[in-house]
């Protein structure tokens, strides 16, 4: 029991640095080869673990080989157009100016309940709306809606430009500090320091400070244990 546990823990700690190694990216937008390679690395991670009995470099080698080759794979497709279209595909257009292309959906094996269902998850429910569609190589779906469409934007409405644009930067998580987005946020220790004794609080006392160029920031308190 203590040999699975343990061969658990290293080969779980092995396989997440090697997706780090890999590149960080959610399993939506991972591209067909890097789909292969986490299901063929998860799969082998398992062996090890379920045969105490094997050596568990036999594990380990095939994993790390597979993130290799895709690393190696991802770098020459930055070189080479002709491998890239090969490993990940190409985008295709499913809409243009407002007509589905009916070739390129059959070619896809895109229904139209999947073409509709991706369109629903955009916040589009009406196909009329939609002037270019599409298919990307991680299987989402791009839209370009039509003129009439389209969100209104600050430029529209000649709206005044505020003083920071920036988005808030979290200073503070659950009493801890990151000094990354305390220098980000323009702010000194000194004064994040000032800040919190104006609101009566200490850095452990605070559950999220959220701060931005301006000077603007939203601070919530820990909430008392019971």
């Amino acid at each position: 029991m203590a040999a699975v546990l343990w061969r658990s823990v290293f080969l779980y700690a092995l396989v997440i640095a090697l997706m780090r190694f890999m590149g960080k990216r959610q399993i939506g937008e991972l591209q067909p080869s890097e789909l292969v390679t986490t299901v063929m690395i998860s799969n082998i991670a398992a062996i090890p673990i379920e045969n105490p009995d094997s050596p568990l470099l036999g594990g380990v080698l095939p994993i790390a080989a597979l993130a290799c080759l895709e690393v190696l794979f991802a770098a020459a497709s930055l070189k080479s157009d002709r491998l890239r279209r090969w490993l990940v595909g190409q985008p295709r257009q499913l809409i243009r100016g407002g007509v589905i292309d009916q070739k390129e959906m059959h070619e896809m094996r895109w229904t139209t309940d999947d073409l509709c269902a991706q369109l629903r998850q955009l916040g589009i429910f009406d196909l009329t709306e939609v002037d270019t569609a599409v298919a990307e190589t991680n299987g989402s779906l791009s839209v370009f809606p039509h003129w009439e469409s389209r969100p209104v934007t600050a430029g529209d409405l000649k709206v005044a430009r505020p003083r920071c644009e920036t988005p808030p930067e979290l200073v503070i998580s659950d009493g801890c500090v990151r000094p990354e987005t305390l220098k980000a946020c323009g702010l000194t220790p000194e004064a994040l320091e000032r800040l919190l004794q104006s609101e009566g609080v200490s850095a452990r006392e605070v559950f999220l400070l959220l701060c931005d160029r301006a000077g603007q920031y939203t601070l919530i308190r820990k909430e008392a244990s019971p």
